[in-house]
């Protein structure tokens, strides 16, 4: 994740610690436990991305586990999950993100968030909101969620045109109204695509309008039905970027208190550093050596992210389901992710070696780490070759020529 917030706008916030090696003066000391600061970025443990199901109630068209409203045999019962839970607490993960499919659709999952947070464990919650009742609401809340997220990508047309289901957008935004009304922490999750880039002013319309305290911005990965849509268009993804700071940059101004970040592509993060630098501003070099200290893609997938999908495989993200590091109704989740005969694992957690191109040429290479190597290679189909959707020029990463 790249904090536009505190890089761009020198806004702090509890998990400044866990990114950027540093505490902020904005979280008035509240640091928790689970975010001290690191001693090296390379030593997370990962957070959890937890597809607890794979049935959905919706079908959008960049879904990247390819889910629908069907059952899929073969997952998790409640005994294997909280014998997972164990293990992770064990571990002593930051976080488990329950994410799905629609992961309110499993029917234990109250008793499992409930059983992780007992374990001292840190649980997030990843919906598309529909099904957000006044009630449910009221269950999320007292389950312990430290934060909802809730995806929308964009007003009414374009939100139901990606949802793929008629009425999607008005049962998305009464689920965040529901949540904000019982207080829970909540905040949108929107994927970039040329077509959603253009909804970003009005979707920061809606998030003042709302009450809204975060947003994430996801680069897309070409990963399930996100295949079927994603394409390269480095200006409009610049201009993107560009409204994004800008916005987030007035809202802060005002007082607005406002999170925003983007996520799964690293080069963000650079992109940053070069605005700072062409506006002369003094945190330029400081906000540097924090993205050198994150690392970006260098500690990503297979360091400090981890997926575990329905049936209990275990991926280097959310994204690389095609490559199963082992399961969890076989060996513990521990155990799979510090065998350090993988060969997979072994190349994430030592890429310089492995990256070459564009990539590895660039100037920027510490800070972020050759981005998403996922991406890699599902568009060229070598995960060590440049990452397609870099947006930098030649001439701002030095590097000229493949």
């Amino acid at each position: 994740m790249i904090d536009v917030s505190y890089l761009y706008c020198g806004k702090g916030s509890q998990s400044v610690a866990h990114r950027y090696g540093v505490h902020s003066e904005d979280s008035g000391g509240l640091q928790e436990k689970l975010y001290q600061v690191p001693t090296s970025a390379s030593l997370r443990c990962p957070i959890i991305v937890w597809n607890i199901t794979r049935t959905c109630n919706l079908r959008c068209i960049h879904c990247y586990s390819d889910s629908e409203a069907k059952c899929y045999p073969g997952e998790l019962t409640t005994r294997e999950a909280k014998e997972v839970i164990d293990d992770l607490a064990s571990f002593q993960v930051p976080a488990i993100l329950f994410s799905g499919g629609e992961p309110l659709l499993r029917r234990d999952l109250f008793q499992l968030a409930t059983y992780a947070r007992w374990m001292g464990l840190r649980t997030t919650l990843s919906t598309n909101g529909t099904l957000i009742t006044e009630a449910m609401a009221r269950a999320i809340k007292h389950a312990g969620f430290s934060y909802v997220g809730i995806s929308l990508d964009g007003m009414a047309e374009v939100h139901d045109r990606f949802r793929g289901v008629p009425g999607a957008f008005e049962k998305t935004v009464s689920g965040i109204r529901n949540l904000v009304a019982v207080g829970q922490k909540t905040g949108l999750r929107l994927t970039l695509t040329p077509y959603t880039i253009d909804q970003i002013d009005r979707l920061f319309d809606f998030i003042e309008r709302e009450g809204i305290r975060r947003v994430c911005f996801y680069h897309l990965v070409p990963s399930g039905r996100g295949r079927e849509i994603f394409s390269i268009d480095i200006e409009k993804t610049r201009r993107g970027i560009d409204r994004i700071l800008e916005r987030t940059d007035i809202l802060l101004r005002r007082g607005y208190p406002l999170e925003v970040l983007t996520v799964d592509n690293h080069a963000d993060g650079p992109y940053i550093y070069l605005k700072l630098k062409e506006e002369n501003d003094p945190r330029a070099e400081e906000v540097y050596e924090r993205i050198r200290w994150n690392g970006g893609g260098l500690y990503s997938s297979g360091v400090g992210i981890a997926c575990i999908d329905s049936q209990g495989n275990v991926h280097p993200d959310q994204f690389w389901t095609e490559y199963n590091l082992g399961n969890v109704r076989e060996r513990k989740f521990s155990e799979i992710w510090t065998d350090a005969s993988e060969p997979l694992l072994q190349k994430l957690r030592n890429r310089r070696s492995s990256i070459y191109g564009r990539c590895r040429a660039c100037r920027f290479f510490e800070a972020c780490g050759g981005a998403l190597r996922v991406r890699a290679k599902k568009v060229t189909g070598d995960p060590w070759h440049s990452d397609p959707a870099c947006y930098l020029t030649n001439e701002e990463i030095n590097v000229f020529g493949e």
